[in-house]
């Protein structure tokens, strides 16, 4: 690459993007890389604030800018993703289905520890739909030296950067607890919520039982909902530390290993999470989860990775502390806001 004034670049190819800014009108690139420079072209660079234009001219041991966008793309995997066009030295990647974004964070970050070089995505464990965009990648200068692109190689290893996991998930069985709904006082609002929310990830509500207050008819109605061997299991109501408010206690006695009662999250602080020795999963959902059905809750943070059938420890969900404050802000964006997004 060389540097030459515009009089001198007719005849010249140009090695990387120029992008022309018409106020309320364009943003984008007028010349691209490749374009053979001509007079007619003159006039128009001048009115782009241009007197001098960077043309290819190959270099040993340098690297660029397109090529290492490319490379940047390979190191963040193939399978399930779609990219775009290379456009100014930039690739961006897309979901080709709904799933859920997994990012090795800790190999991502040495990637983006290199000098030069950038890899934005969007948050590690996001719920994304079919065509959202994932993430974009280039290195900062026009032409970067090889051995800086393969440091990066070396960073990110053998291993995909990017995982896109679909739902594998596809039946639950409910538990809608409390005397009330039990004995008809008040209608049942948690089997639509449950019907509507777990719908969203390919999920189907193949039994719903309601029970009373007391661990033994809770215990038994989850023992019942199990006998069709659904994939997950949710229970609703009774979760806080109420005398009457057993379902914790009925979890437990049905057999689950519990891995966390109580998350720093809230709204849903008081949220159950346990896996029986099959691996089903076990949700214990308090009733705020429902009341903030538009908003963020535990659960909204929580289901797309149950879905796509991620094992989740209590670590990790001591971790969602950070970040895991609604702040019920009057219009609602979840999820494009900060909370639950540690992990």
């Amino acid at each position: 690459m060389k540097q030459v004034r515009i009089e001198d670049a007719v005849g010249t190819i140009l090695c990387h993007d120029l992008t022309r800014i018409v106020p309320g009108e364009m943003k984008g690139a007028r010349f691209r890389k490749g374009h053979i420079i001509g007079a007619e072209d003159i006039p128009v660079l001048r009115s782009m604030g241009k007197n001098h234009l960077y043309v290819w001219e190959q270099e040993a041991g340098m690297v660029h800018e397109n090529e290492a966008a490319l490379r940047l793309a390979d190191l963040c995997g193939k399978t399930g993703f779609k990219r775009s066009n290379l456009s100014e030295g930039k690739v961006e990647l897309f979901a080709e289905y709904d799933g859920l974004f997994r990012i090795d964070l800790e190999r991502f970050t040495a990637v983006n520890q290199v000098p030069e070089v950038i890899i934005a995505a969007r948050h590690s464990l996001s719920a994304v739909k079919a065509g959202d965009k994932l993430a974009g990648m280039r290195v900062i200068p026009l032409v970067i030296p090889e051995e800086r692109l393969r440091e990066a190689e070396t960073a990110a290893g053998d291993a995909p950067l990017f995982d896109l996991l679909p739902y594998t998930l596809k039946t639950a069985g409910a538990v809608i607890t409390g005397s009330e709904i039990a004995e008809g006082r008040i209608p049942d609002a948690f089997t639509p919520y449950l019907t509507e929310k777990l719908g969203a990830y390919g999920i189907r509500v193949v039994k719903a039982l309601t029970a009373g207050d007391g661990i033994a008819s809770i215990t038994e109605a989850i023992a019942e909902v199990r006998r069709d061997k659904p994939d997950m299991v949710v229970c609703t109501g009774g979760m806080s530390v109420d005398p009457d408010d057993n379902t914790p206690g009925a979890i437990k006695q049905s057999g689950a290993d519990i891995a966390a009662y109580g998350v720093p999250v809230l709204p849903g602080s008081m949220f159950l999470l346990g896996y029986y020795a099959d691996g089903t999963p076990v949700m214990g959902l308090p009733g705020g989860v429902m009341y903030h059905k538009n908003r963020g809750s535990i659960f909204d943070i929580v289901l797309p990775r149950i879905a796509a059938g991620l094992r989740i420890t209590r670590r990790d969900l001591v971790l969602l502390g950070n970040g895991g404050l609604c702040l019920a802000c009057p219009e609602c964006h979840y999820p494009v806001c900060p909370f639950g997004k540690a992990g």
